[in-house]
Order: C-alpha cells, then structure tokens, then sequence
C-alpha cells in the first residue's frame, strides 16, 4: 500500500498455497495493520501479467470485486513492467523471466533512460534457448525463470529479487491513475500470451 510516495505495507509470501487461500486474508491484514479500512483506500493497482493462469484470474477477479464494491479506479500493471522497475539505475539492461511451464518463459528487455525502464521488446512467451539467443550484450536476468537463461551475456540477479514487488506494481499503478490511465471493473482482464490449456481443449487442441 502506498500513501502517496511513502511505502506503507507490503505482503511478500513465496509458498505452495493458492492465490485463493491467502489474496484477501493478506489485504486484511496488510490493512488492519496499517490501521487503514477499505474506504481509506483511492485507488486499485494489480499486475496483470503474463504469468500463472490461475494466479492472475484470482487477481484480476478480486480486483474487480473491490473496485465495483468501493467505487476505486484500477491501473492494470504488466508483471514484467513491475519486475523491471525494480532495478532502476542499473547500468545494464534488465530482463525479467517467469517461468511460463511447458518448455517456456515469458520475458522483455528494458533500459534505464535517466527518468524510467523503457521496454525495447514486445512481451513474449518463448524457450529458454531462443531468449537466450536474442541476447547480444550483457543484461541482467531477474525472475524465477532466470536461472534456464544460458548465455554467456546474463548476468543472474541475487534471489531477494525473484519475485514481482508488490511496491513497485503500486508505484507503476499510482504514476498511471495520476496520469489517469485507468481501466474499468468490467474491461480490466489479464495479459495472457498464450491460451490457457481450457482454452486449448475448447478447441479441440490436444494438450500435453
């Protein structure tokens, strides 16, 4: 949670439960221990992907549930755009990977231009190998898909930075409200690169 520049709370948790078990007792407490309730609250931010497709559908539904129950603007942040950002400064450019399962990663460059990371790719969904190919000067690889980047030009962020900073999606998200960059509950959907194997087999695509 911000309030303004200032970082109130943030809730980081690296383990095997469900998005669905610990979103909303997380926004409980992250509230309660701040000492905010809901109606306190301006405005939503959420990143909403590339990543799990069941992580990302519970984000984006809650979201949506708080949103039209406070009436609160959201800015849709890309994952990638918030893993980036937070690296500022850094003299080489910035890869964030996650791991997208099936022999695949999603994964951007970025750049520090003096006031931001610009993003000099589009977002993608592709192997190890083929990432590690498109890299042709050192950059610095973040994410937990970092580590099946073989490239004598990675360079491997220290694991305190695995995982997408919930501070840095409420920053990107707050320039983008201010700017008023914002999406309604009904139009905010996740950023999915791929379809979903529900999807697949919807279409009759053997999934393997």
């Amino acid at each position: 949670m911000l309030d303004g520049e200032r970082l109130v709370a943030e809730y980081q948790l690296d383990v095997s439960v469900t998005h669905s078990e610990r979103l909303m007792s997380a926004v409980d407490r992250v509230l309660a221990d701040a000492r905010w309730t809901p109606r306190d609250l301006a405005g939503l931010a959420v990143a909403v992907g590339p990543g799990s497709f069941t992580g990302l559908r519970i984000a984006v539904s809650t979201v949506k549930g708080l949103a039209l129950a406070l009436d609160l603007p959201i800015a849709a942040v890309p994952t990638l755009d918030a893993m980036a950002a937070a690296l500022p400064w850094a003299a080489l450019p910035v890869c964030p990977v996650l791991d997208a399962r099936k022999g695949e990663v999603y994964a951007s460059l970025y750049r520090w231009d003096g006031e931001a990371m610009r993003r000099e790719w589009d977002y993608l969904a592709l192997a190890p190998a083929a990432l590690a190919a498109r890299l042709d000067e050192p950059v610095l690889v973040v994410g937990d898909g970092a580590g099946g980047v073989r490239s004598p030009y990675a360079r491997a962020v220290p694991p305190p930075r695995r995982l997408p900073s919930p501070a840095c999606v409420g920053a990107l998200g707050l320039a983008r409200l201010r700017r008023g960059e914002t999406v309604t509950a009904a139009a905010l959907a996740p950023l999915y690169l791929r379809p979903s194997e529900a999807e697949l087999r919807r279409r009759g695509i053997a999934v393997s």
